[in-house]
């Protein structure tokens, strides 16, 4: 039987596998606030694990310096509800078959509601601030997610601080974990936003009773922010192969419409080998997403990169221009060396399947995979980041004069063309041997 869960929440901004909070801050204010001193950086661990009735959550700590298938619902305000449906599920007929014995129907046959959207593994789902969300995994396997929330956005008007305003579900206890943690010793730990009302104001606000309005707050709800689903979720959406073919469109041809949020793309698959942007059969592929295929991000002002890296390849040293970026292993190891303005590696290590680990920005970096193999995901913070390689076609060394070189590093004319040339390859190197190095040499 397929594992059933939904989670609901409202939150800043969605990535899936990858999902991403936005919340900002000025250019101004966050230099006030702190130097950057980037000396160490360590490969990153869930500080907290939050169990639930249905799934499991992992939380990386924001205040440490270096920070398969389902249905996604954003409901974006001032949107229409354009599903709509004039029958009734059975569990609605269910329910109004409870609540309403004997009694003459004052609700409105069917439902209607803002679009839903399916999503797979490997997609990016990206939400605009303020955003309500809910995800429910309909597949026959875990839904696995990566939230990414970004603090320094300019739509945050609060802190540097992650909050997770709730609408429905139960995460008292999760947030009880926080409160050692938290530097906000003041903040409620309510169990979602509805919890602060009056039972009577919310009565009154949703034309409900008042035992309607206490269910909102979830105060006798244990079962957390993922909850199991018994009979499944029916919602209206079109069938799945003209869904499929809509995208497919949207895809190819963007339009006009885009300008408006209610009708902005928010997903896009980041997992299709036939469209990497960079692929080298011997040695894998990366794929990107930003503002140019995905327009929602240039509001993020965020972007996303894939990677797979095949045994023992090296993805090329290279910097960032213009963005930090925050590294995901989704799958096997690679040793990792992050390099900067100092004398010694500020990170060189082996990295492993779940961990996360922080580029800033100018600082280069190279990984070799490992004999499983290497995948990434990686967040960037501009939705058009720049990246410079250092060896290989299209890199900074290649694109200097050989008289440069040769001055530089104080070598030969026959050594600064080897330096320049003995890799063809863009971005990601097939495994060589010591032997090999030698011949070219």
């Amino acid at each position: 039987m397929a594992k059933l869960s939904l989670l609901f929440s409202l939150s800043v901004c969605f990535l899936i596998l990858f999902h991403a909070q936005a919340t900002q801050q000025s250019q101004s204010q966050r230099q006030s606030q702190s130097e950057c001193r980037v000396q160490n950086i360590d490969a990153l661990e869930p500080t907290r694990r939050f169990q639930s009735e249905a799934g499991v959550t992992e939380f990386w700590d924001e205040n440490n310096e270096q920070l398969s298938r389902g249905m996604h619902g954003a409901v974006i305000p001032g949107c229409p509800e354009t599903y709509q449906s004039t029958q009734q599920s059975e569990q609605q007929q269910h329910f109004q078959r409870e609540h309403e014995q004997g009694q003459q129907s004052r609700y409105r046959q069917g439902d209607q509601h803002q679009k839903v959207r399916r999503v797979r593994q490997g997609d990016i789902v990206a939400t605009p601030a303020g955003v309500a969300k809910w995800v429910y995994n309909d597949g026959d396997t875990p839904l696995v997610m990566v939230s990414l929330l970004d603090t320094s956005n300019n739509e945050n008007q609060l802190d540097n601080s992650r909050r997770s305003f709730y609408l429905g579900g139960n995460p008292q206890q999760q947030r009880q974990s926080q409160q050692g943690r938290s530097s906000h010793k003041g903040e409620s730990l309510a169990n979602n936003i509805f919890n602060g009302f009056d039972d009577q104001m919310l009565a009154e606000a949703f034309g409900v009773n008042r035992d309607i309005a206490r269910r909102l707050k979830g105060q006798n709800d244990n079962r957390g922010n993922i909850v199991r689903v018994e009979n499944g979720l029916q919602v209206i959406r079109p069938p799945r192969m003209d869904e499929e073919e809509e995208q497919e469109y949207q895809q190819e041809r963007p339009n006009g419409i885009e300008e408006s949020l209610c009708n902005v793309r928010l997903r896009l698959n980041i997992d299709n080998p036939s469209k990497s942007d960079v692929y080298n059969p011997n040695a894998g592929r990366i794929n990107r997403i930003n503002s140019r295929n995905l327009p929602i991000l240039r509001l993020l002002n965020l972007n996303a990169e894939k990677g797979v890296l095949n045994r023992n390849s090296l993805k090329a040293p290279h910097w960032q221009v213009n963005a930090h970026s925050v590294m995901y292993v989704t799958r096997g190891d690679a040793r990792v060396q992050i390099v900067g303005n100092y004398q010694q590696p500020i990170y060189d290590g082996q990295l492993r399947r779940g961990q996360l680990l922080v580029v800033p920005q100018n600082f280069a970096v190279v990984k070799k995979a490992g004999d499983n193999g290497f995948e990434w995901i990686s967040f960037k913070t501009n939705d058009n980041a720049m990246t410079s390689p250092l060896a290989g076609r299209n890199s900074a060394i290649r694109a200097m004069p050989q008289e440069v070189l040769m001055n530089a590093f104080r070598i030969s004319s026959e050594e600064a063309r080897r330096l320049k040339y003995n890799r063809e390859e863009m971005e990601i190197f097939s495994p060589r041997s010591e032997s090999q190095g030698r011949d070219t040499a």
